[in-house]
């Protein structure tokens, strides 16, 4: 499948009213997130099966892609890649993560970020210098600072939990929902698969400084008990920051 046949096949697929729905679900009005975006209306069924026949893509036609004002040609375009991605040479993946890097503003909503990064950034960075993660997570690009704490999956999924960490005390005074929401979904992460004591520590520390949202998913599977302990010390240092 070339370009011209891919944008064909989505016009095909596309559905007004679930495109409608999509504007509404992924936050494209004025002032959101995601405003201006513009959607098809595909399902995620509709993208992987045409993913599937993209395979042949070129790096320089998904970048093309990947730069498309319609929605969900970018999630094709970064689905494909984290699939060639995942079968390159070792020699090969550098030029993935070099694309993925320079479009950034191309992968601006959390479901393209969260089916990508991890596969992708978090990926090729697993055994290799981590620093510009941590210059994502200072950017002011809201995702590019998702991107810096979603791609640390790939590093918890593997024991490590350091570089999570560390981004997330670089994001507790960040002003957005969507960034509180995944960095407490990445401390989760590293309670359920790498530490809960080093979650705990991390707890222990920042509870008083951490967003509500982000402290919510961060203890969500913990005992009734001990998030209510955690709740009760985010809600008496709240109290205590109103009254000065």
């Amino acid at each position: 499948m070339n370009i011209q046949d891919l944008k064909r096949e989505v016009i095909s697929r596309s559905d007004r009213q679930r495109a409608q729905v999509s504007q509404r679900y992924f936050k494209s009005g004025k002032g959101q997130y995601g405003e201006g975006d513009v959607f098809a209306g595909l399902s995620t069924t509709d993208i992987r099966e045409i993913s599937s026949k993209c395979l042949g893509l070129s790096v320089e036609e998904i970048e093309q892609v990947l730069s498309d004002s319609i929605h969900e040609m970018r999630n094709i375009a970064l689905v494909t890649m984290t699939a060639q991605y995942k079968r390159a040479p070792a020699a090969d993946k550098k030029k993935y993560f070099d694309l993925y890097l320079r479009n950034t503003k191309y992968i601006n909503n959390w479901d393209m970020v969260d089916i990508s990064a991890p596969q992708i950034v978090g990926d090729y960075l697993l055994k290799r210098n981590r620093e510009v993660l941590y210059t994502l997570a200072k950017s002011a690009s809201l995702w590019e600072r998702r991107i810096a704490v979603i791609s640390t999956f790939t590093f918890i999924k593997n024991g490590e939990a350091t570089d999570t960490l560390n981004i997330a005390k670089l994001l507790l005074d960040d002003d957005q929902d969507l960034i509180h929401k995944a960095t407490g979904w990445m401390l989760r992460e590293v309670g359920k698969r790498v530490s809960q004591k080093e979650l705990e520590q991390f707890l222990n520390e920042f509870t008083p400084q951490m967003p509500r949202t982000m402290l919510r998913y961060a203890i969500e599977k913990f005992p009734e008990d001990k998030r209510k302990e955690y709740l009760s010390i985010k809600y008496k240092a709240s109290t205590k920051t109103s009254r000065q």
